[in-house]
């Protein structure tokens, strides 16, 4: 018996397993897989994400292992500024999914928890009081609530009917992870994907550590093979030499994979007593470098409520706020992925779209939206009485020599006074960096 029961041991479903043990509460994690995959897979750290670590005091040990500190980020290869947004992180931090998930992991066990491997989810029972999963070795578990960080083609959705409306892919691309000899005279940093319209292909070469770089590419050959088909060194060295010629070498494919621009998004992401959040909740195109940062947010804004629920510090409404909040958040990645994948389909009348567009973003007031949303810094949920409520709290220095990041360190609610910030005189941080109340007066007391 848990109280919680998360599925899944990526990014998702750790950060949340480590939210809900700051908090003091049961939980469980447990993964199919018998062991990490060490895959680099995601590479990106987008600003929002690196201030909800940062917050937790989770993200300073992750530094020292970034490949790359890149300024701003990119809409369908378009360069975004994110020095607008009032951030102490500006950049996309180039950290691969897996020194986080290992990261994460060994923070937990520094609470107690492991990670239970090798169970394969293959039922799941729900009553009005409890869940109990089922895996495919014969083991039960039961548990109070169960949330479903177990990716894409997630079993805890499945299992729980949840409906993924969406559409399948309409292009296929090809990630992998390489050894090359680069003799490019501007190798060695990280770039804005290049497209070459003429011929419809799409590629980037992005240097991680240890001599391996990052190789995403889609062209004609791709869009004819199966997506299960595996990626061979001479499709890889095709690519390379369509682009660079004799400039960059194939030695070594270390792992490679397709994947598709479907786009999918789960209906619910409550059912009852079973949450989605990462991928299991959403599937969309990579571009921009959005998938992991919006799985993390998922977790971020979950996490202290459920803890709240179980602890029995909220009601049960509290916990519909989930759906209420994430939901959206996730509608528009889908739609900026799919407006992104419009802008780099190789037709002469989307050239001319994407000059237009390209001109629209130098004009600061628009490159600062799209901004906001690629790198999560602009998201918001709903207004109050006061224009800050529902956006995220500037990590502003504080009086006594603390930020409000590192008073949200604990997990729990920060109560400001703001005798000199301009915008409000006391403000009420929720857990997850987000204004829940704030007032002009001074003397008006906070909500309970």
């Amino acid at each position: 018996m848990t109280a919680v029961l998360v599925v899944g041991a990526g990014p998702t479903g750790l950060l949340l397993a480590t939210e809900l043990a700051l908090a003091g509460v049961d939980v469980t994690i447990v993964d199919r897989a018998l062991s990490r995959s060490g895959q680099s897979k995601a590479l990106t750290l987008q600003p929002r994400s690196a201030e909800i670590l940062h917050s937790r005091g989770l993200l300073e040990p992750l530094l020292d292992q970034a490949t790359a500190r890149v300024p701003g980020g990119h809409f369908a290869g378009l360069a975004l500024d994110y020095t607008s947004w009032d951030t102490r992180f500006p950049d996309q931090l180039g950290i691969p999914q897996a020194r986080i998930e290992e990261h994460l992991e060994a923070h937990l066990a520094t609470a107690g928890i492991t990670v239970r491997r090798g169970l394969e989810l293959t039922g799941l029972t729900r009553a009005s009081d409890h869940v109990v999963a089922s895996f495919a070795d014969g083991t039960t578990i039961r548990a109070d609530w169960l949330a479903g960080c177990d990716g894409a083609r997630s079993a805890v959705r499945t299992l729980s009917g949840i409906a993924f409306p969406g559409r399948d892919g309409r292009f296929t691309a090809v990630v992998a992870d390489i050894v090359a000899q680069d003799n490019r005279p501007d190798a060695g940093g990280w770039q804005l994907p290049s497209l070459t319209p003429q011929d419809g292909a799409v590629l980037s070469l992005l240097p991680l550590e240890n001599g391996v770089s990052r190789l995403l590419f889609t062209g004609p050959e791709q869009q004819n093979l199966p997506k299960d088909e595996p990626v061979g060194f001479d499709e890889v060295s095709r690519a390379l030499t369509s682009w660079y010629g004799a400039d960059v070498v194939l030695k070594e494919v270390l792992w490679g994979s397709r994947f598709t621009d479907a786009a999918r998004q789960a209906e619910q992401y409550r059912e009852g007593r079973v949450f989605l959040a990462g991928d299991a909740a959403h599937i969309h195109s990579p571009t921009g470098g959005q998938g992991m940062n919006l799985g993390l947010q998922d977790a971020f804004n979950l996490g202290w409520k459920l803890a709240a629920v179980v602890k029995g510090e909220a009601g049960d409404d509290l916990l519909d706020s989930y759906h209420a909040e994430r939901h959206p958040v996730g509608a528009a990645v889908l739609a900026n992925t799919r407006a992104q994948g419009v802008l780099l389909v190789p037709d002469d009348d989307v050239t001319c779209l994407r000059e237009t567009f390209a001109d629209l973003l130098a004009v600061p007031g628009a490159n600062h939206l799209l901004a906001g949303e690629i790198s999560g810094l602009g998201i918001a949920y709903a207004p109050g009485d006061h224009p800050l409520v529902g956006r995220r709290m500037p990590d502003l220095d504080l009086p006594d020599g603390s930020t409000v990041a590192t008073r949200l360190r604990a997990g729990r609610p920060v109560l400001l006074d703001l005798d000199d910030f301009p915008s409000a005189a006391r403000v009420l941080v929720r857990p997850d960096g987000y204004v829940r109340w704030a007032t002009n007066n001074p003397n008006q007391p906070a909500p309970a």
